[in-house]
């Protein structure tokens, strides 16, 4: 399931920090986005009717936690975005990233590696394509 643009900074947010309240998750991304706490709490509602969260309750508190892994979700992105907009064939150069502070060395690896096995798998859909 790939995020919107107003579920990217939550995801990005719970992996960074990990299970987190709705009034925490708001208190880090509300004013970036400019949100009310009801529009966080909406917006991370729909985020586990869509897969892309989990919610458990602990303390009487519902937590929400990331359930889309972070490389794969990524992996996805950039490659929409390669393809959409900079009408690229192939993946992105996994270097352009090594400065994300999003991403640690071993996610790059494994971002790189999903980005090439994506890449041959669209090289190799083209040739039976053409045959």
């Amino acid at each position: 399931m790939k995020p919107s643009q107003t579920e990217l900074p939550i995801l990005q947010h719970l992996w960074g920090k990990g299970a987190q309240s709705v009034g925490e998750i708001h208190q880090a991304v509300g004013p970036e986005l400019n949100w009310s706490r009801s529009s966080t709490r909406k917006t991370v509602e729909r985020m586990v009717e869509k897969g892309l969260l989990s919610v458990s309750e602990e303390h009487g508190l519902n937590i929400y936690r990331a359930k889309a892994r972070k490389v794969p979700t990524l992996a996805g992105l950039i490659r929409n975005f390669a393809n959409d907009v900079l009408g690229l064939d192939g993946p992105l150069p996994v270097a352009s990233l090594v400065k994300s502070r999003l991403l640690d060395e071993s996610e790059l690896a494994e971002l790189e590696a999903l980005l090439g096995q994506e890449d041959k798998a669209d090289r190799t859909a083209g040739k039976r394509d053409r045959s």
